[in-house]
């Protein structure tokens, strides 16, 4: 399991060493990644653990993000690693504000399956803030348990 840690522990930060090489003044990393790991047993005696994790990259300047995620599933006896096996990418997602400018965010998911996932998979929230003007947008996406997302944004008033 330590094997599993340190694999995914260096994917996420070969992700990040990845960002700068994006134009680092127009793009944010999330500060807010998980990693959850299952582990279950197969026929004859073998263990399986998989691991995953997501982030999210947000232009800084479009207000366009990606959801990026990596998983990583380690096979094994008693004796030895059978098979490991990777997989991952990200997603683009739309603007969350429809003119350029300087945006700030941050980003949070629910981890399924959970009391908060009640269509499927879980969900995600992205705030975002414009960073020259008292402007915040709160967006959360859920899966409509159809096969597709349900998204909804909403600017903040302040009192």
């Amino acid at each position: 399991m330590s094997r599993v840690i340190r694999v995914c522990g260096t994917a996420a930060l070969l992700l990040t060493a990845l960002v700068p090489a994006a134009r680092a003044d127009d793009y944010q990393l999330s500060h807010n990644q998980r990693i959850s790991c299952s582990r279950g047993l197969a026929p004859g005696k073998l263990n399986t653990a998989t691991c995953k994790s997501y982030t999210y990259l947000f232009n800084t300047k479009t207000s366009e993000y990606f959801r990026c995620q990596v998983s990583l599933a380690l096979t094994r006896d008693n004796k030895e690693v059978i098979n490991v096996q990777t997989d991952g990418g990200c997603t683009k997602k739309p603007r969350i504000f429809e003119v350029d400018g300087k945006y700030d965010f941050d980003a949070t998911e629910t981890e399924p399956p959970n009391t908060n996932s009640f269509f499927g998979p879980g969900g995600y929230s992205i705030w975002a803030a414009d960073m020259a003007a008292q402007k915040i947008r709160g967006c959360i996406t859920i899966s409509s348990g159809l096969g597709s997302d349900i998204s909804k944004c909403l600017d903040m008033t302040f009192q």
